[in-house]
């Protein structure tokens, strides 16, 4: 599948979304073995419109109503069941052309970010998450529009921050102005924590619903909030979150840089790396994972 053709979406590449993060959020640390973030995402023209209109699809149609909808029928699980690895080759299908960082496959991305970590001596459960963050992006070989599974994450059934990317857009949203909806705490009580708020749709919330029972608490943090922007990089939505959530909040921050830095054009030695994978899935993960 071409995520060029995919149903109702203005990207070019299924990860163009993270051109922006990387102009919004530059990280002077780079995990990067071969160029500087600043040569990250490179394009002729830094503003694009398909960016924009990306977000205002998201932000009119991220409603309370839709990702409930979308929870009662993805987390039924039953569309496919696949082993790790055919679900990594399932997953390829969404490589396309227009990625300036990188021509590898989905797969080979995701062991950039594991191979990162373990190059810097995180335990294995952090390798494997990084190994598994971006497999919640299989949705769109389901048929779901790009705007429903890669973007920033927010909170619904509460009031939308100013601190989200391109908040304008949500004044096209039906709980903009709806009374249940548009209140600061919304549907929430203070201090309810994130595991009692329920996010916006995307390949964060599924990858997470997916690994729930086979990661520790940290590593399903990096997988629930690393694209909760809002949250981790501009301090919104505190007074939803409890202490718990203030001591896993380190380590969504030290996950963030993998994902956006770790990107190579030499792609990683598989043979090499086979046998250490292997076990390591074998390890955390059942034989196959229901999708």
């Amino acid at each position: 599948m071409s995520t060029t053709n995919a149903k109702n979406t203005p990207l070019a590449s299924l990860d163009e979304w993270e051109d922006d993060l990387l102009r919004r959020y530059p990280d002077p640390e780079t995990i990067a073995t071969s160029k500087g973030t600043e040569e990250y995402r490179n394009y002729e023209d830094p503003q694009r419109e398909t960016v924009k209109e990306f977000y205002r699809l998201n932000h009119t149609f991220q409603t309370h109503d839709f990702v409930m909808k979308k929870r009662a029928d993805f987390l039924k699980f039953n569309r496919k069941e696949m082993t790790v690895w055919d679900a990594f080759d399932f997953l390829n299908e969404l490589v396309d052309d227009s990625d300036p960082d990188t021509d590898l496959d989905q797969f080979q991305h995701l062991l950039q970010t594991s191979e990162a970590i373990r190059r810097d001596g995180h335990p294995d459960w952090m390798v494997l998450t990084g190994l598994m963050h971006d497999m919640g992006k299989v949705l769109c070989l389901f048929g779901e529009p790009q705007w429903a599974v890669v973007g920033d994450t927010f909170p619904v059934g509460c009031a939308y921050s100013d601190k989200i990317v391109y908040p304008e857009f949500f004044k096209e949203n039906p709980d903009y102005d709806n009374p249940r909806y548009s209140t600061k705490l919304g549907v929430y009580e203070a201090g309810c924590g994130l595991r009692n708020v329920t996010m916006s749709w995307g390949h964060d919330e599924y990858i997470y619903q997916i690994m729930k029972d086979h990661l520790p608490e940290e590593g399903l943090y990096m997988l629930r909030y690393h694209s909760f922007y809002a949250w981790h990089r501009e301090g919104a939505y505190e007074y939803l979150t409890d202490d718990h959530d203030k001591k896993m909040l380190k380590w969504v921050k030290m996950f963030n840089p993998y994902d956006l830095y770790s990107k190579n054009p030499e792609p990683p030695d598989w043979k090499k790396l086979q046998p250490y994978y292997e076990n390591l899935v074998k390890s955390y993960l059942p034989s196959t994972l229901k999708f």
